[in-house]
């Protein structure tokens, strides 16, 4: 239930009703409007019902939810919302439906007419492929195949939905051009903009563009995609539209903004508009996500530490740097500061009780008081329970075994691991968790291969990728190869070539053996890093 504290809207609902909810999206002029699903896959709708947005089949406002009869048993998995306004949902089974302010086609269902559509209605013309994202601008929509290709639909006054012309779409149509080739990943709105990721991490962007949103470095309107070339030569991972403005995320970490900047959103220290792309905050460490609403005007994004930053329009206050706060979920920010109060994707929502099992294992790891045996690693300390450890690893399954000499120890010392690591790794056993630095979570992904531990190792890997930067890439990839990570070393290979000339001048690289450096020649070779 502490998801929903800070979103007034549910502060009508009772402790009863917010305990059955997985996932709901808020939404409306004023943060007044919520959809929400159960986990029995039934779909409720509370609040204004501007335009027929709450799908259930009139425009009477409700205090109290209302079954969204349309929507249940249809396993809605996501749902995002147009100001105009309008709403989408998206199944498990990668089926769109559309409903709300059609008075630009905005719906996607064929109708022309300037009719609200009262209920979700089914788009037939995208049955045949499998939807895997879904976006809405102020009065067009997008939608994104499982195959990279992006269909778009309503308003196209600016050439937002990226035909070459600016004739109003009232069905999906595929966007080519320069998108024909390309396999996209990620797509995103802004009021009359687009912009969709290439799995090769380039970016393009169509539309409206009289605050230089779209970062082609002017501000003329694009009825077709342009290439961002102000981050060619930059693999960006994450992609996000503000009301007029635009961020980007590097597969480094590093941070993009682009568009208008009235409110400091581009978090640039003034409120200079940018039609071209500039890194920013990087001060600030290594940034993992970000976000945006094409409803609002602020930014907000997380470190790998953990720590989130909001700037832009807060709460009608002009922040114009990246500002720590003290929030532990990107949500709860829009929740608190943005105006309106919008989410800027659908809550998931995890439920715990108060003192669960795993939270009193958890608690238990390291006590001195319950443990029956104790592990001297660099002659610090860690005390744990056989009984758990047996349970937990079949490593330690083996060696407390009668016959073996380690079972009738209550002190058992380990050398061959560092204290960091090992301790990590028996915390890991009581919480399923691990906290390392990138270059500590190698010794423990030596570790989890050494104890044939699969799961740690692929939470090793994940830290080291979002760990990875210039200076230590070779290292990783070099890790990656001698414990047989073959993802990682796909990953950090990539990495490495996209990064050529500044990580071969690393002292991490320059430390690779002569097999590793020749092996990695020959397939950056084969790559294409050396073409002209």
């Amino acid at each position: 239930m502490a998801d929903f504290i800070r979103w007034p809207i549910f502060s009508l609902l009772d402790t009863e009703v917010l305990d059955t909810i997985k996932l709901a999206c808020v939404f409306g002029s004023s943060g007044n409007e919520a959809i929400f699903v159960t986990h029995d896959d039934n779909v409720f709708a509370i609040g204004s019902n501007l335009s027929s947005c709450l799908g259930t089949g009139d425009s009477q406002n409700c205090l109290q939810p209302r079954k969204v009869e349309f929507l249940c048993q249809k396993k809605v998995s996501y749902l995002t919302f147009g100001t105009g306004p309008h709403m989408m949902a998206l199944t498990e089974q990668g089926e769109v439906y559309s409903w709300g302010h059609n008075a630009y086609c905005q719906v996607g269902n064929g109708n022309t007419n300037q009719n609200p559509v009262h209920t979700p209605a089914f788009l037939s013309s995208l049955q045949s492929k499998k939807i895997t994202q879904i976006a809405c601008g102020s009065h067009h929509s997008l939608a994104l195949t499982g195959e990279g290709e992006v269909y778009a639909w309503g308003y196209n006054n600016c050439g937002q939905i990226g035909s070459g012309s600016m004739t109003n779409q009232s069905n999906p149509r595929k966007v080519t051009s320069t998108l024909s080739s390309k396999k996209i990943v990620s797509v995103a709105c802004g009021q009359t903009s687009s912009m969709a990721l290439s799995d090769a991490g380039e970016l393009y962007a169509w539309g409206y563009n009289g605050n230089g949103q779209l970062g082609v470095g002017n501000n003329t309107n694009q009825p077709c995609p342009c290439r961002v070339i102000g981050l060619v030569g930059v693999v960006i991972t994450q992609i996000m539209c503000g009301y007029a403005h635009s961020l980007a995320l590097s597969d480094s970490g590093c941070l993009y903004s682009w568009g208008a900047n009235s409110y400091g959103q581009l978090g640039t220290g003034n409120k200079t508009h940018l039609v071209t792309p500039n890194k920013i905050a990087s001060d600030k460490g290594r940034f993992t996500e970000i976000a945006a609403s094409a409803s609002s005007h602020i930014s907000v994004a997380a470190t790998n530490h953990g720590k989130i930053y909001m700037w832009g329009n807060c709460r009608g206050q002009a922040v114009t740097s990246p500002t720590e706060t003290q929030f532990s979920k990107i949500n709860n920010v829009f929740a608190c500061f943005s105006s309106p109060p919008l989410m800027y994707c659908p809550l998931v929502v995890e439920h715990q009780d108060l003192k669960t099992v795993g939270t009193c294992v958890s608690e238990a790891f390291n006590d001195q008081e319950t443990s029956d045996l104790t592990f001297m690693i660099d002659g610090k300390p860690v005390y744990v329970h056989k009984a758990m450890l047996k349970i937990r690893c079949e490593h330690f399954r083996t060696m407390f075994q009668a016959h073996w000499g380690e079972d009738d120890k209550d002190v058992i010392e380990i050398t061959q691991f560092s204290f960091p690591v090992y301790e990590a790794f028996l915390k890991y056993l009581y919480t399923d968790k691990v906290e390392l630095t990138p270059e500590d979570a190698i010794g423990l992904l030596d570790l989890a291969n050494s104890y044939c531990e699969i799961q740690l190792k692929k939470l090793c890997e994940k830290i080291i990728k979002e760990g990875i930067t210039i200076d230590n890439a070779a290292m990783l990839m070099a890790a990656a190869i001698k414990y047989e990570a073959m993802e990682l070393e796909d990953f950090c290979f990539k990495f490495c070539v996209n990064h050529l000339t500044l990580v071969s001048q690393t002292d991490a690289f320059t430390q690779l053996d002569d097999i590793t450096i020749k092996g990695f020649i020959q397939k950056a070779g084969k790559y294409g890093a050396f073409r002209y």
